[in-house]
């Protein structure tokens, strides 16, 4: 696996802030941010997603809070407007 650093927190301190980097291979990104309170996770299970998809966390992943800073760094294909899965 190879890594392509795409950005950190603008006027960073030394450690601890949000970073993004870029998985070569897989296209896949690695985000290191702020663990979402749980008042933020509750109300994204409230919200929910697609039907009868769980709201739970599983142990193997997390819930992270990106800034909005940092959506600059994520890449995008040419001419794509919105991305994601919204399952529909």
């Amino acid at each position: 696996m190879a890594l392509t650093f795409l950005g950190i927190w603008p006027n960073t301190p030394d450690d601890g802030s949000p970073t993004i980097w870029l998985d070569d291979a897989t296209g896949d990104l690695i985000i290191q941010s702020w663990t979402a309170d749980e008042a933020t996770v509750q109300q994204a299970q409230e919200v929910g997603s697609v039907p009868g998809h769980s709201t739970d966390v599983p142990d193997h992943e997390s819930a992270i809070r990106l800034p909005a800073n940092m959506l600059q760094f994520i890449p995008r294909p040419e001419g794509e407007v919105n991305g994601g899965n919204s399952g529909t």
